[in-house]
């Protein structure tokens, strides 16, 4: 399935953002969700990624910060998806696994919640 452009698939990060629950996102603060090709490594191996510090790590986290970065990467994305709803499926966990670490969860969690 490689036939989905970068907007394309921008687009259904987007859609796929809006239906998460309220909940979960509206403690998203100083986030940015950016959509890349591929790692900088060049590799298929990595979905996406959760550029920052955990809120359970941040301490003195105050003003003038970068924003943290939620990063989709389409290529892998696309590697792992036969059809549209299946990368819908594929962006949503990723989106949700990205937020957990965001939150302080960490992959050893995820995977005891089933979303590892």
């Amino acid at each position: 399935m490689d036939n989905v452009t970068a907007e394309e698939f921008e687009r259904l990060v987007v859609d796929e953002l809006d239906a998460l629950p309220d909940d979960m996102v509206d403690g998203l603060e100083n986030v940015v969700f950016v959509t890349e090709d591929r790692p900088e490594d060049g590799s298929l191996d990595l979905l996406g990624l959760y550029d920052g510090v955990a809120l359970t790590e941040r301490g003195q986290y105050g003003f003038g910060e970068l924003p943290d970065r939620i990063i989709l990467y389409r290529e892998p994305l696309l590697s792992v998806s036969t059809h549209l709803e299946e990368l819908k499926d594929q962006i949503h966990v990723t989106l949700v696994h990205e937020i957990a670490h965001f939150y302080g969860i960490d992959d050893d969690e995820l995977h005891e919640l089933g979303w590892g």
